[in-house]
């Protein structure tokens, strides 16, 4: 029979030849899952109330509540139920609705603060993405943060990124989000 010093040895032994294995390695991170989708804004500018999914709801005093204030529009806040679509045509059929807000926040270039869900209640989904960061306009792909869902996103985790997909002026853009969930459900 072996003498329990040489047993408590061999376990020490083992323990620190597999507790420093790989020390330097990173774990890598794969998404579960990866959605595309296209939002749709029409920013109410006095003159189009019936296509318009946006409104300024807060102005600086130097602004109005029906045209996005100069000097980068800061100041500005809107809010909005966007139409979403699986395609970049705003006259797709809506797989959901982007309802939130934004304001824009800087004030020497074009930058704003989002927040706002996907809210879905189709065949294909049921339930809300979450969002939630800052939004540097003029940068061509930026991400955000997808803090929760609920329903078929429940405690769904991740990033979104963004990329302005198209824009008509202060009143219409279109963004395009790519969605990659790295924690799901």
């Amino acid at each position: 029979m072996k003498s329990p010093i040489s047993f408590a040895i061999f376990i020490i032994f083992l323990f620190f030849l597999v507790s420093s294995a790989h020390p330097g390695m990173q774990r890598q991170y794969y998404p579960c899952k990866n959605l595309v989708f296209y939002f749709h804004d029409v920013i109410y500018n006095g003159q189009n109330a019936d296509n318009a999914t946006s409104a300024i709801v807060g102005a600086p005093q130097w602004g109005n509540l029906t045209i996005l204030a100069d000097k980068f529009h800061f100041g500005n806040i809107a809010v909005f139920d966007d139409p979403i679509t699986l395609d970049n045509n705003f006259h797709s059929s809506p797989v959901g609705r982007a309802q939130g807000m934004y304001f824009y926040d800087t004030k020497n270039t074009f930058t704003a603060w989002l927040g706002f869900s996907f809210v879905f209640n189709s065949a294909q989904h049921k339930g809300t993405i979450n969002f939630i960061g800052a939004d540097p306009i003029m940068v061509k792909s930026r991400d955000i943060s997808v803090v929760g869902g609920t329903g078929d996103f429940f405690m769904h985790r991740g990033i979104a990124t963004i990329m302005t997909d198209s824009f008509e002026g202060d009143v219409y853009f279109r963004l395009r989000v790519d969605i990659k969930f790295y924690e799901c459900w």
